[in-house]
């Protein structure tokens, strides 16, 4: 556990002498690339690769691998693809393929998402979004995919990870002075920025326009879930039901409030949908 000051408590966290190694997920996508060809996982991996390389115009370098393929312990009968995909722009460029190859009834790949399937018979604990308004956001976000592999006769899920390209980081800490929890807070929000809405944590730049239950304020310009089901909910342009943890943050250049959705109390009462669910 290590100490963040702004927030003024300590979370989980690793210091760099207590790091053994460090894996590149592409350095590790380049040498499953080198293997040989006995492995059906890997070639279905190839192919996957050969169809999203070919119709984005992407470069093998923008992506790499996660999960059992990146740590060596995969199966090759049973496991999934996890491809990282580098970058907003690539993520755009895969994203506009895959909605085209998943219109596409001869493609090989399809939305894993475009029915109730991916969470029938499951346990839902989530309490402001059901089950079918969850399928609905996620079969918009395009990066979980399935591929129709004719030669190992089974169908394998395919996700596309969105991870920040190395020019688009930034540490925000040292310019961070305090966080201070304020309550529990639902309310309605215009997104005004998406660009980091995929990754982990999601952040959505927002407009206030009501607070329906909890601290009445008018000034909420972020949001920032750091819980998967809910990056790439939304997108610039929409309002969306929000709720969370209002916080209020002081930093080198002012402060703000966002709403943070996070591990906690309350955690499946936290959620991120738009407020109009007629398209559902």
């Amino acid at each position: 556990m290590i100490l963040h000051e702004p927030l003024g408590r300590r979370v989980i966290g690793i210091r760099n002498p207590d790091i053994a190694e460090v894996k590149k997920p592409e350095e590790a996508l380049r040498g499953l690339l080198e293997v040989g060809s006995d492995d059906e996982l890997l070639e279905a991996l190839r192919g996957v690769l050969e169809v999203v390389l070919e119709g984005s115009g992407s470069s093998i370098g923008d992506f790499g691998v996660f999960g059992s393929l990146l740590h060596g312990f995969h199966h090759p009968k049973l496991s999934d693809l996890d491809l990282i995909v580098y970058g907003g722009e690539t993520l755009r460029r895969i994203r506009e393929l895959l909605q085209e190859l998943y219109m596409d009834g001869d493609s090989k790949l399809s939305n894993e998402f475009e029915d109730i399937k991916p969470v029938e018979g499951k346990r839902w604990l989530f309490k402001n979004i059901s089950p079918e308004e969850f399928v609905w956001h996620q079969r918009r976000k395009m990066i979980y995919g399935i591929f129709h592999d004719q030669k190992i006769k089974r169908k394998i899920k395919v996700e596309f990870e969105p991870v920040k390209g190395y020019n688009e980081i930034k540490n925000d800490y040292s310019e961070l002075k305090r966080i201070t929890r304020e309550g529990w807070v639902k309310a309605l929000l215009m997104v005004e920025g998406d660009s980091e809405a995929p990754y982990m944590p999601s952040v959505y730049y927002v407009e206030t326009l009501e607070v329906m239950e909890g601290p009445k304020v008018d000034d909420i310009t972020r949001l920032v879930s750091y819980i998967e089901e809910f990056r790439m909910q939304a997108w610039r342009g929409e309002v969306i039901y929000a709720e969370g943890n209002l916080e209020r943050v002081e930093t080198s250049r002012g402060s703000y409030r966002q709403i943070t959705l996070t591990y906690g109390p309350r955690y499946y009462e936290q959620v991120i949908k738009l407020a109009d669910q007629t398209c559902i």
